[in-house]
């Protein structure tokens, strides 16, 4: 499983490393390839809710296998994609079904993992499988810059052998397919789909529609909407595609809220600091995958000591000490951001990635734990489209932070340098357009062409600058997440099976 689910963490960042070399070969817009990063987490947030329950009814294990051919099957054909003009819509449509193989494949295996491991032993389990998931996070940008050195087709196409060895693993492991006889509420599905996509669609466009434009607005409040009519119409239904009872359970609900306002910062950090190495410490793409595995150093040993602490003492501690510890260390790194040395950075970086790991493996185990009826797949279905919306609502907010405050300190830069008021808005705008558009750090020096070493170095700091308010802006979210963690009742799931929504007397307490 944990070579199934590998390949989709790994597409999350590893195309945006490439896309330069994309556009650059195939002819494709800024716009378009914009569209080929988010077409795959798209698909993602709209077919969750979906793949889980696909799961529970038809298996674990023929999802498992069917999203891991699903995914394979479109890396394929997007690194075979043909020069021309067809390119980009091969592209983003491919990229589109990647997302759903996904979809259909991560409730599945997750809820393999938990299905064979009892529940006292869950929580060193999901440790290492999350913890494996959230570094390959991470390793996306080395691999696709070694890789596209030699062709960015490649961070396509190294999903194939991955993708045969988790096939053949997934059969010798001789893993029992459990299927209900239960109908799908393919009405739900669709009102579901719907709604997640248009609200994600209109959080990714806010940066280049603006937040000011109908349409982004239309986007996430017609979204909105599609999912409260999809919460009515479950809550009529007599087999719901999510039986949403289950939030009932405090210790459900306390779980998600700290899962949706930790991955605001947990998702976008990648993005976030891949971009600052390459623009602020002036650092190649491979260089920029290191920046990020510090992050991993502190994530790592989190993610095990939290799922430890889960088996022992239940969700509640490790997740107010991850929201605690994460956010004083994204607090701490928003402090030396213009101090543009790794060496004056790492350990703050670190910090936040051990409380990002502490949580984060609590939180998502404790919640499957508490599935009604052994539901594991639709519960991380759940659990799954919550971090999706909550990273591309922080996307979307802290890159529009991100994008003004670039602007407005390189503004008064080149001001300083005695450029004229009337040209150095619009030319704060090129620059900053051109060092956030593609990730890529000589984007923001070729955007100040011609400029003495001092300017360049002026636009730099300001870059770096404008980076602390997206760092305290995800050290807020930690916070938020902190106190949701109080909510929690404490409570520990210690039956083989979760209990029922409301059913505490089945649960032992540790003490709120």
């Amino acid at each position: 499983m944990l070579f199934a689910v590998s390949m989709t963490f790994i597409d999350q960042t590893i195309v945006s490393i490439a896309a330069p070399d994309i556009i650059h070969e195939l002819g494709l817009s800024s716009v378009g390839m914009q569209w080929v990063v988010n077409s795959y987490l798209l698909a993602l947030a709209a077919f969750f809710a979906l793949g889980g329950r696909l799961a529970d009814v038809l298996g674990h294990k023929r999802m498992a296998l069917v999203g891991t051919l699903t995914f394979v099957a479109a890396s394929a054909l997007c690194g075979a994609v043909p020069t021309g003009g067809a390119a980009q819509t091969w592209l983003i449509v491919f990229r589109a079904l990647q997302g759903v193989g996904a979809a259909l494949m991560f409730p599945a295996a997750l809820a393999v993992v938990v299905e064979v491991f009892p529940v006292q032993r869950r929580g060193r389990a999901l440790a290492l499988f999350f913890g494996v998931a959230g570094g390959l996070t991470a390793v996306g940008p080395i691999l696709g810059g070694w890789l596209t050195s030699w062709t960015w087709r490649a961070i396509f196409w190294v999903n194939v052998p991955m993708a045969v060895i988790a096939i053949v693993l997934t059969l010798m492991a001789k893993i029992r397919n459990t299927p209900r006889r239960e109908p799908i509420d393919w009405v739900g599905a669709a009102l579901v789909a719907v709604g997640m996509a248009l609200s994600v669609l209109g959080l990714q466009q806010a940066a280049t529609w603006g937040w000011d434009s109908p349409a982004t607005w239309l986007c996430i409040a017609g979204g909105l909407a599609v999912m409260v009519l999809f919460v009515l119409f479950e809550l009529r239904s007599q087999d719901p595609l999510i039986k949403l009872r289950v939030f009932a359970d405090r210790a459900f609900a306390a779980d998600n809220a700290v899962l949706f306002f930790a991955m605001i910062a947990f998702v976008p950090v990648f993005f976030f600091a891949s971009v600052y190495s390459q623009v602020a410490l002036n650092q190649s793409a491979n260089d920029a995958g290191l920046y990020l595995l510090v992050f991993f150093a502190g994530f790592a040993p989190g993610s095990q000591l939290g799922g430890r602490l889960l088996d022992r003492v239940g969700a509640r501690p490790p997740m107010m000490v991850g929201t605690a510890v994460g956010a004083v260390g994204f607090a701490l790194w928003a402090g030396k951001i213009t101090e543009l040395s790794l060496g004056a950075q790492w350990p703050y970086i670190a910090l936040a990635g051990l409380g990002i790991g502490l949580l984060l493996t609590p939180a998502s185990t404790d919640a499957v734990n508490r599935a009604i009826g052994a539901s594991y797949g639709e519960v991380t279905g759940i659990t799954q489209t919550v971090r999706n919306y909550s990273a591309s609502l922080g996307m979307a907010v802290l890159g529009t932070v991100l994008l003004h405050s670039t602007t407005a300190n390189i503004q008064d830069t080149l001001l300083a340098h005695g450029v004229p008021a009337e040209v150095a808005h619009g030319t704060a705008e090129e620059i900053t357009k051109s060092i956030t558009g593609h990730g890529e750090g000589g984007g923001g020096q070729g955007g100040a062409s011609g400029a003495s070493a001092e300017m360049i170095d002026a636009v730099r700091h300001a870059f770096a600058e404008a980076n602390g308010p997206v760092l305290y802006g995800m050290a807020a979210a930690l916070g938020v997440a902190f106190l949701c963690a109080l909510l929690h009742p404490g409570t520990r799931v210690t039956a083989e099976s979760a209990p029922a929504a409301g059913q505490e007397e089945q649960v032992a307490k540790t003490g709120a």
